[in-house]
């Protein structure tokens, strides 16, 4: 019975110790990449684009239209 307590205790720490590590390298890959959760939802995010008609997202800012009609001349 103690082989087997020894056993399921050595297979908690691998899992806990994996997901920590996956945890840590998603984490880092995240810094590294410059992408913070919500970015994507934000109005003034650059992916989202003012079309073909030029007609502003909703919620952005003048600044940030006036940034981005700089970047297209």
């Amino acid at each position: 019975m103690g082989e087997m307590a020894l056993s399921n205790r050595l297979w908690t720490i691998s899992v806990t110790v994996s997901f920590l590590l996956a945890f840590l390298v998603g984490y880092n890959a995240s810094i590294g990449t410059g992408v913070e959760p919500g970015y994507f939802e934000a109005p003034d995010a650059g992916g989202y684009g003012a079309g073909t008609e030029g007609a502003a997202p909703a919620g952005i800012t003048d600044e940030m239209q006036d940034y981005y009609k700089e970047l297209s001349e």
